[in-house]
């Protein structure tokens, strides 16, 4: 691994959590006055550490400061990124930074300058568990000369970064990026020198600019006009003149030199994002800013992440690049936008007639009245995880009417919470100058030495008043104990980029769309997040407080947090596309994410039920996210068991949990088989596990493809049935308007469900075929015929190569002599029963297309997004709701026509079936 072991018996995680309020005058508006106590309403900090307590430090020990120049001396530097080894020296011996992964480049600052790589071939390490695009230097930007003691960060904007160097002749700077295909330097005392690895191939000589290929990596480097690049062996040197700036692009081909050039001069000084919430809909848009130091050109270009890329109807260009997050598109402007579907949060799960009341309050009344509810927590994590415990069971206590309990359940938090809000006890949060942080003492697995995982212990803390707040309103005020969870909040997840105490969004890269463990960065692999479930649980907790406090900012920011990471978590954990791991990784989840990659590993175990649960745990009404993606979580499943030799046994309730929001009957009937005789995981309790299994095996997974105008808000589908639910956390009633046209009534203070039609469930009694729905039959024939009998085809392989969009050796269907007049409105359905048995990366796609006259012209075709299959024996459905990929012409009535339907592999390397002769695999057409 190239990654160093910590001292940690549970993982590091970094998180996606964001919060608003830095402004709202809670807490130190600057560095605090000198004193033992900062009171926040009712509670209070310290300000200095408790005796016997650390800061941060090297590896060794040695106290360490911000590695920062003058001009941001008075700036919160922002730990847990990227980039933020340049600023947090973690290891004595090295002044400069560990490699830093911007993507598609990657960087390492030395004495001499920059080193630039751009890594293109993963590795397989880690015996097999981790895949990884490491840092390998093609060359190194800097002046002739220069040789800088160190390297620190001078300036810093929401995922671009200057570092500085200096030797007291010679003075560099460099701005890097997330997406920057550029880095933009300007320098002083010296020329600007390019080092290569090896000596280059120089491909475009046009003086001032010049195109060279190192390593196999095109770079395109561009000095001030007037100026001519030297080469001397693989050392490349151009005067400056009376300019001090020059840029170094990796180009995604040789032929985008031109491109290239046209933004070469067009140098990036910051960037933004922005976000919003309406109806169900988070928006954010991602600009740069930028001068014009030739020319006037402004625009620039930009790489998108897949995250974004899938979720954006801005023009992308046809430049790609690699990179360990699956392919980066390009865009040719300053900025774009993304729209998705808000990721739904509950403060528990609705009640349901499938819960037995005598049964869960016998559970609960086993936490309730346990000797210690907290058993035996002392730090901040630990703690964290006893609380969210415990708030899990409030609302369910009151949903069987068991209010006794439910008022115990918030004392016990209530009392926790409070005592370590009061600084000068045992416990206390503690304010750290230099670093802009507050860190909880005692403190655990680095989050005081290290500055890892804040977002992730306080997301229990936030949480936990989150539900206290649903109750009793005067406790949550900024004048009483609100003004605590604030504070943590704008240590963890600050939203305000003007706050001089704390940094902004302190865990959360706003551009790789997740969250960051480590608070130095300083790993060969980058940085990490393991836990992506305990970063969205900050996320979903920050929704729960802004709803119940009247904070719309802060919950529309919960949002837009948790619904980017969801989309993030889903790729890059779960892979859920089979698009983002290499093909020689062999693992369908990732424990960790790196930089550089992403392993099968946990900080503390090889044991697959903690890999696989991880990721999982605290499983909350925050985590109904991850069913939106059913395949990802049966192939997860199958691959733990694979690796565990069988079903989970240790974390078996936290996987329980993660299968029911795919197949909540297959979780029911393990509950119900092996509930008798296991431990619940520390952050669990059976009561709350009974009631989430329970639950879900009546109303059905969630449906994510369905939102409220709410964020606290869901819909659930078991067949064709959808249960619409939501909570109002408001003082008077409400109406929830859902984005299939369902209303719901919602009374104040209340949690509400209501039924509908629809869902894309397979029907387990579907309606025969009518006059516009078509059987497959072996031989390929589509038929309106009924009475088939079931089979099925053989859909070849892929061979391993990448076939999306384009028939490749397809299945082919086909009617003709078809009448028909197009309904007004109507579109193409199909429902299609594949089975890929236990070959793991496959993905079947469709095309369907219609010849309006039987002429052998076809008018009108439709290609759908390929269907991921799961190596589990056994039919899935693949449907149209798998959204249009491509499509060509417009329909019209049929006259004699001929209607088509190919189906093939998409991508992997095996076989797979199509089923046939069953209404249950239909072609449904638009015509009547």
């Amino acid at each position: 691994m190239p990654f160093m072991p910590a001292p940690r018996t549970r993982p590091a995680a970094a998180l996606v959590l964001a919060s608003a309020l830095a402004a709202v005058g809670l807490g130190p508006a600057a560095a605090p006055a000198a004193a033992a106590t900062i009171p926040i309403g009712s509670g209070s900090y310290s300000d200095t550490r408790p005796a016997g307590t650390s800061g941060p430090t090297t590896n060794t020990g040695a106290p360490v400061t911000p590695k920062v120049t003058a001009a941001a001396k008075s700036r919160p530097v922002p730990t847990n990124d990227w980039w933020s080894s340049l600023a947090f020296q973690r290891y004595g011996d090295n002044p400069y930074s560990t490699p830093m992964y911007g993507h598609p480049l990657t960087y390492q600052a030395t004495a001499g300058g920059l080193d630039v790589g751009y890594p293109t071939t993963p590795a397989i390490v880690g015996d097999g568990r981790q895949y990884e695009f490491a840092h390998k230097r093609d060359l190194t930007i800097g002046l002739t000369g220069l040789n800088s003691p160190d390297t620190k960060a001078d300036d810093w904007s929401d995922w671009t970064v200057t570092p500085y160097w200096s030797d007291g002749t010679r003075t560099l700077r460099t701005t890097i990026g997330h997406g920057m295909p550029f880095v933009y330097a300007k320098g002083s005392g010296g020329n600007a020198q390019i080092t290569t690895a090896a000596a280059p191939a120089v491909f475009a000589d046009q003086g001032n600019v010049l195109g060279i290929t190192v390593a196999g990596h095109h770079y395109a480097l561009f000095a001030p006009t007037g100026s001519d690049w030297n080469i001397s062996g693989s050392t490349l040197t151009a005067g400056l003149g009376s300019k001090d700036y020059f840029s170094v692009a990796v180009l995604p081909s040789t032929g985008a030199l031109a491109t290239y050039k046209k933004y070469a001069y067009s140098f990036v000084t910051g960037s933004q994002a922005a976000w919003s919430y309406t109806g169900g809909t988070v928006k954010a848009t991602y600009t740069l800013t930028t001068e014009a130091k030739e020319g006037t050109e402004r625009g620039t270009l930009q790489a998108l992440y897949r995250h974004q890329w899938l979720n954006t109807t801005d023009p992308l260009t046809t430049h790609t690049y690699v990179s360990p997050r699956g392919t980066m598109k390009v865009r040719e402007s300053a900025s774009f936008t993304t729209s998705q579907k808000a990721s739904p949060v509950l403060p528990a799960l609705p009640k349901s007639d499938a819960v037995d009341t005598a049964r869960l309050r016998g559970y609960l009344n086993e936490v309730a009245n346990a000797s210690d509810p907290f058993s035996g927590a002392t730090d901040t994590y630990w703690t964290g995880k006893a609380l969210g415990r415990l708030a899990q069971l409030v609302p369910v206590a009151e949903q069987i009417g068991e209010t006794g309990t439910r008022d115990k359940l918030l004392g016990l938090i209530k009392g926790r919470l409070q005592d370590w809000f009061t600084a000068g006890g045992a416990n206390e949060f503690s304010y750290d100058r230099d670093w802009k942080t507050l860190t909880g003492y005692p403190a655990s697995y680095g989050s005081d030495t290290e500055l890892n995982d804040h977002h992730f212990h306080y997301s229990y803390y936030v949480y936990a008043a989150a539900i206290v707040a649903q109750y009793d309103q005067a406790w949550a005020a900024d004048s009483a104990w609100g003004g605590m969870v604030k504070t943590l909040v704008r240590d963890a997840a600050n939203a305000s980029r003007t706050d001089t105490a704390f940094p902004f969004l302190r865990g959360f890269d706003i551009y790789a769309g997740h969250s960051w463990a480590s608070g130095h960065q300083g790993f060969a692999a980058g940085n990490n997040q393991e836990s992506s479930s305990e970063s969205t649980n900050l996320s979903a907790a920050l929704v729960l407080w802004g709803s119940a406090t009247g904070d719309t900012a802060l919950r529309d920011l919960g949002t837009y947090l948790l619904t980017t990471e969801a989309e993030s978590i889903a790729q890059y954990w779960f892979d859920a596309d089979e698009q983002v791991f290499p093909s020689s990784f062999g693992h369908d989840t990732a424990g960790m994410v790196w930089g550089s990659g992403a392993a099968y590993s946990t900080w503390w175990t090889a044991n697959p039920e903690e890999i696989h649960g991880i990721n999982v745990l605290p499983v909350t009404g925050g985590s109904l996210h991850l069913g939106g993606e059913k395949a990802a979580i049966r192939r997860n499943i199958a691959e733990m068991e694979r690796e565990n030799g069988g079903p989970a046994v240790e974390w078996r309730d936290i996987l329980w949990e993660f299968q029911s929001l795919a197949d909540p009957a297959t979780a029911k009937a393990k509950w119900d088989a092996g509930h008798a005789g296991y431990t619940p995981e520390q952050g669990e309790s059976k009561a709350h596990t009974y009631h989430w299994i329970s639950t879900l095996d009546r109303l059905g997974a969630p449906d994510t493809t369905v939102t409220g105008n709410i964020p606290t808000s869901a819909v659930f589908t078991k067949g064709t049935t959808r249960i619409y639910a939501a909570h109002n956390h408001g003082a008077t009633a409400r109406t929830v308007t859902f984005s299939d046209g369902k209303t719901l009534s919602v009374p104040a203070r209340s949690t509400a469900t209501g039924t509908g039609t629809g869902g894309g469930e397979p029907d387990p009694d579907p309606e025969p075929p009518t006059g516009n729905t078509f059987q497959l039959r072996s031989g390929g024939a589509l038929t309106t015929a009924t009475g088939g009998t079931a089979g099925s085809d053989t859909i070849a392989s892929a061979g391993g190569a990448n076939h999306d969009g384009t028939p490749y050796q397809p299945l082919v269907y086909e009617i003709r002599g078809v009448n028909g007049t197009l309904a007004p409105g109507a579109s193409t359905a199909f429902r299609l029963q594949v089975d890929a048995g236990t070959t793991v990366g496959l993905g079947q796609q469709a095309r369907i297309s219609y010849d309006l006259t039987g002429d052998g012209t076809f008018e009108r075709t439709e290609t759908y997004h390929y269907f991921a299959t799961d190596p589990v024996t056994g039919w899935e459905e693949y449907a149209q709701s798998r959204g249009l990929k491509a499509s060509t012409g417009t329909l019209g009535n049929l006259n004699g026509g001929t209607v088509r339907l190919e189906v093939w592999s998409a991508i992997g390397n095996g076989t797979a079936k199509l089923q046939t002769g069953t209404d249950k695999s239909v072609l449904v057409i638009p015509f009547s």
